[in-house]
This record gives C-alpha cells, sequence and structure tokens, in this order.
C-alpha cells in the first residue's frame, strides 16, 4: 500500500489522542497522509501536532484556511482511504442522513475514495438503535466499520465503544487498500515457537517470536486470502481476519495442521518447531537436588515431511523455511528435497539483522527446480509479500500436485 493516499477525518471525541499515532502508523508504512478535524477535535488534539506528524497542512476551519476553495472537493477524490477515526454519533449521523455543514463532512459526501468508520463513544450511546441503524447505513452504501473494542470507557463505564487500537486500524485500511490478488485462497500458516514440558513450571523451546509466521498472516489477509493461522506461544496479537488457532506442544500444532489442512492451496510452515521432547513430564515440580541430572528426549513428530509425504492427496503449494546457522544453501537444499517441497526459504539466524526476534530478514529462495533466489534485507512484512508472491506464481504454474513436478 506504499504511496497510496489516505485522509484521516478527526471527530471531537475523547479518543481523537488515538488518532495521533494512527497518521504516525500510517506515515511509517509510506503512505500519504492528509489530516481534516472538526472543530471540536481541534479543542482535543490541537492542528499542530497532526501537521507535524503527517508533514501536511491541516484543515480544522472550513472558511479560514490556506488553499483552494475546492479542497473538501479533491481531497476525498484524490485519497484512496478516507479515515473517519474517532467517529463520534453525531458524525455518524451526519454521514448517515447526508449533512454537509464543515469541511471534513462536505469532503465524505463528495468522496469518491473508500471510506473506513471506526466508532468511539460511551457504551450507551453506541448501543442506541439510531446510532446502530446510522451504521447499518453506512455498511449499505458500502462504507466498512470496524467495531470498537470492549473494556473501561473514558466516561468510567465499561463495554463496547473503544477506539480500536491504532495498529488495528492500519492492519484494516491495508486489506482496503491492497490488491486482493489472492482472494479465493485458503492458506495455513504455522507461526512461533513450541513448548515442551518437563514439569508444571518448566519446558523447552528455542528463540522463536513468531514475528515471521504472522507477517506472512498479516500479508495474505490484506491480499484477500482465507487464512488460518495456527501459532505455538507469542507475545503477538493475531492478525484481524484470520482464523486463529493457538498450541503449545508439536503433538498439538502436528494435529492442528492436519485437521485444518484440507482444501488450501497454500501450506507455508514458518514455525520453529521443537524437534524433540521430554520422554517424561514430572506431575510436579522437579526440585533442585544433584550436582547434575539427565533428561531423556525423544523426537517429536516431523509435520513438514509428512506434509510433504501426503501431497498427492492434498495437492498444495508447500513451503518450508530453514532456519540456519551454517551452510545455508547445503542444508537448506536437503530439507527442500527430503521432505517434497515446492520452495524453501532460508535465512542465517546467526545475523544481528535476521532471524530470530528481529524486525528485519535477509533470505534465500530455493526452488524444487533448483533455482536460488537471493533478497537484500528486508522488513519481515517485505518478505512476507515476497513469499507470497512466489509461491501464488507456483501455484498459477500447476506446481503443487505431489513429487516430481
Amino acid at each position: 500500500m506504499k504511496g497510496r493516499a489516505v485522509v484521516v477525518g478527526v471527530t471531537g471525541g475523547i479518543a481523537a489522542y488515538k488518532a495521533a499515532e494512527l497518521v504516525r502508523l500510517l506515515v511509517r508504512e509510506k503512505l500519504s497522509v492528509r489530516v481534516a478535524m472538526t472543530r471540536s477535535a481541534a479543542r482535543f488534539v490541537t492542528p499542530l501536532t497532526f501537521e507535524a506528524l503527517s508533514g501536511n497542512r491541516v484543515v480544522h476551519d472550513m472558511f479560514d484556511q490556506e488553499g483552494t476553495v475546492m479542497d473538501h472537493i479533491r481531497w476525498g477524490q484524490d485519497a484512496d482511504l478516507i479515515i473517519i477515526a474517532p467517529a463520534t454519533a453525531n458524525f455518524i449521523g451526519k454521514m448517515a442522513h447526508g449533512i454537509g455543514d464543515d469541511f471534513l463532512s462536505t469532503c465524505v459526501i463528495a468522496a469518491t475514495a473508500r471510506i473506513l468508520v471506526c466508532p468511539s463513544m460511551n457504551e450507551r450511546m453506541f448501543t442506541n438503535p439510531a446510532v446502530q441503524e446510522n451504521l447499518d447505513v453506512l455498511r449499505r452504501r458500502g462504507m466498512t466499520v470496524l467495531d470498537p473494542g470492549q473494556g473501561e470507557l473514558a466516561c468510567g463505564t465499561d463495554g463496547p465503544g473503544r477506539l480500536p487500537e491504532p495498529a488495528e486500524i492500519v492492519e484494516q485500511a491495508g486489506i482496503l487498500l491492497s490488491e486482493h490478488d489472492l482472494s479465493g485462497r485458503k492458506i495455513l500458516i504455522s507461526a512461533g515457537p513450541t513448548v515442551e514440558p518437563i514439569d508444571p513450571v518448566r519446558y523447552i523451546t528455542n528463540r522463536s517470536s513468531g514475528k515471521m509466521g504472522y507477517a506472512l498472516a498479516r500479508a495474505a489477509v490484506r491480499r484477500g486470502a482465507d487464512v488460518i493461522l495456527v501459532s505455538g506461544p507469542t507475545t503477538l496479537k493475531p492478525p484481524r481476519g484470520v482464523t486463529f488457532r493457538p498450541v503449545k506442544t508439536a503433538e498439538e500444532m502436528h494435529r492442528l495442521v492436519f485437521e485444518n489442512r484440507d482444501g488450501c492451496d497454500i501450506v507455508i510452515k514458518a514455525a520453529a518447531v521443537s524437534d524433540y521432547r521430554p520422554r517424561e513430564c514430572a506431575v510436579q515440580k522437579i526440585k533442585k537436588g544433584a550436582e547434575s541430572v539427565s533428561l531423556e528426549l525423544i523426537k517429536n513428530p516431523d509435520i513438514l515431511a509428512r506434509l510433504g509425504e501426503t501431497k498427492a492427496a492434498f495437492p498444495c503449494i508447500l513451503v518450508g523455511f530453514a532456519a540456519e546457522t551454517q551452510d545455508l544453501l547445503t542444508n537448506a537444499e536437503k530439507k527442500l528435497k527430503t521432505k517434497n517441497l515446492d520452495m524453501i526459504v532460508a535465512n542465517d539466524v546467526s545475523q544481528d539483522d535476521a532471524g530470530f526476534e528481529t524486525e528485519t530478514n535477509r533470505v534465500r529462495f530455493i526452488y524444487r527446480d533448483g533455482r536460488v533466489e537471493d533478497a537484500p534485507l528486508m522488513t519481515k512484512d517485505d518478505v512476507a509479500d515476497r513469499v507470497l508472491d512466489r509461491a501464488r506464481a507456483l501455484r498459477e504454474a500447476g506446481f503443487g500436485h505431489g513429487s516430481g513436478n
């Protein structure tokens, strides 16, 4: 969605302060952002704040601004998306009934851009039948309404009405701004580590943060796919729009992957699954005593190998990841062949700027036919889009129907 034009409309609610973070995140996504405020909104947050964050002038008064007299028309027609955040009950009513009495409301009426509405208000106001009817009117007209969160509100009550977090709004904006080139495709993605218990308080795991798998899921949803995310324990919030299947152990991941694989066009195994688990898990916490203890480990099921073995019965593009610390190409090529993959994404996790717990990655794509493609250092979001591009191309070329293709 880089380079697309977005208008953020800020209306007069206490959640207007969150719009500042929203603008910052949109600019970070390399979007061109303009901000239009109602006069009430300008009493919560100064226009100067948004001018500094967006790098563009902010309109908050229809008749006392620099620029052309037609900006209230042009802004909504030059933009690709208008985001109303927060959207108060008053402004939602204006939109539903075609009232244009200030810059932002007339901009919305004249707009040809898609519109994303993010309601935020007291829970009694939000659940009021008049507000709900107005939101239904907006949905019927093709606008996207992002349901508010639940929790403690500024007025001291608890319930629906919280403005969604800015990162969630950006995710939804990405869906609306992206080409849905994966529409109709079903994609299964595994992510994160697995944990193998030793006793009720200890376990074996690895350094996987889940960031790469979650970036893949986020990108696939944005591009219109039906996404199932099977994830080990992480600190990450599942992307909006995914079917989320949380697991802990390798055996649980094995079961959930195979329960959800039917009908998938693409399966991407980005999880770092534990190769071994303790043979026995102690019922009680193991107390400190002897100078040394031995832990007997047994092999976990090889999920990726099993997917490759059964691919003829469940045709799909099968993509694996190889996190290596030495002999990257040799080890990745071996994994691709032995597990019957269509493509493997290899990276050297010993590098400081790639691999586990980083925001960037430097990968190599290795294909069944022997081709190797090097990619530069990229954000994990950019890597995710490139993985999906390559997997889609393989699918369209007729790969993914068993071995030997």
